[in-house]
């Protein structure tokens, strides 16, 4: 079954420079949208006036929920406060995917921890939830009926980009996972919709560029001209791969390493080459950087798997370009151009910052307009 879900019709033009420092007036509207994921919590503050969106801020904040789960609400108050800078807040949305943490018994349980660690924080603000089918309820709402607001993010993203991108393949990489939205007139044509659905149909595919664990890419790897089976141990993992090839810096390298030691390429040749239980004076730099590009393109084979499957059920989108976006966006451009589709990176039409972090920018975008129509 083909769920399409209704877009928002929204103005998406910004005012550069404005600063979010004064007191909204009359016929203004001041949001803050929320992605609460469970490795990153991510804020952005959108002020629209007259129909027009000031340049929004965007922050993004490392927290592993599983660590310390109770640490959730002082992180929520201080990406609020690095957003916001204090400018006073008329409504919260809300979309998450921390609810998966194997630190909570169940789906369940944790979208309730979030809901109730976002009500005790701004009781004083009006807060939103997102839910699957790309409505806005109010939390006490979403509070009846948890699963339908589980792992949401993905939701905002498509609602929002269909109107600017009303036919193409959308392809988020983050740090985690990869979404394969397909929008087609406008609407967004997802075969599912829960996690486990979307997996199913090719619309989610669990990699990312950071924290994928090398065994859950390649079961083998070549090592002096030999192919050598992995460890299955937790010794590297997609950021070592992407540092040693140059794709990423250290300073984006924001989770802890598996062996806890730095983020440089030293190191993480250190941790890939114990992924065939060697080490650095085992196996040379060119040896482990021969490795690195092949885990490299088996990532790449990943996603573009993906990207067939949802092709094969939607044969239009052969024709139209994918939009790619997300911290990896690379390597959801080479593997769309593995299968010679046209490709438009989203940093072409927002920063880098913006295109890393679409979900709350997106979430935050609905609940203005849904603001503006009610007004």
């Amino acid at each position: 079954m083909v769920l399409c879900v209704g877009k928002i019709r929204l103005c998406v033009a910004l005012v550069d420079g404005a600063c979010l420092n004064e007191d909204p007036g009359d016929g203004m509207i001041s949001v803050v949208g929320w992605d609460i994921g469970g490795v990153n919590v991510k804020a952005s503050c959108l002020v629209m006036e007259e129909g027009k969106f000031r340049q929004p801020r965007v922050v993004s904040r490392p927290f592993e929920i599983w660590r310390n789960k109770d640490n959730l609400p002082e992180v929520l108050h201080k990406v609020f406060n690095d957003c916001t800078l204090e400018f006073p807040i008329q409504a919260m949305s809300v979309t998450m995917s921390a609810e998966l943490s194997d630190v909570f018994a169940t789906k369940r349980e944790g979208v309730l921890f979030v809901l109730e660690c976002v009500g005790d924080c701004f009781p004083n603000i009006e807060s939103y939830v997102l839910n699957l089918s790309g409505d806005l309820a109010p939390l006490m709402e979403a509070c009846n009926s948890p699963l339908e607001f589980a792992a949401t993010n993905w939701v905002a993203s498509a609602q929002w980009l269909s109107d600017r991108y009303p036919n193409c393949l959308l392809v988020d990489v983050g740090s985690t996972t990869t979404d394969i939205l397909p929008i087609l007139g406008g609407k967004v044509c997802v075969e599912g919709r829960t996690d486990t659905e979307r997996l199913s149909s090719g619309e989610l595919v669990y990699t990312g560029f950071l924290r994928t664990n090398l065994a859950a890419i390649v079961q083998s790897v070549p090592v002096a001209g030999r192919s050598c089976r992995v460890s299955s141990e937790y010794f590297a993992v997609s950021g070592d791969v992407h540092m040693i090839l140059g794709y990423l810096e250290p300073q984006d390298y924001t989770c802890p390493a598996p062996d806890n030691r730095p983020p440089t390429i030293e190191c993480a040749r250190s941790r890939l080459s114990r992924l065939v239980c060697a080490d650095t004076e085992m196996l040379s730099p060119p040896e482990i950087e021969e490795m690195a590009r092949y885990v490299y393109r088996q990532q790449v084979l990943q996603i573009r798997a993906g990207l067939q499957q949802v092709i094969s059920r939607l044969s239009k989108l052969r024709r139209q370009p994918v939009i790619v976006f997300g911290a990896g966006a690379f390597l959801g451009e080479e593997a769309a151009a593995g299968l010679g589709l046209k490709i438009q990176n989203l940093e072409s039409d927002f920063s880098r910052e913006e295109s890393a972090a679409v979900p709350c920018l997106a979430v935050a975008h609905l609940l203005a307009a849904k603001m503006e129509r009610e007004s």
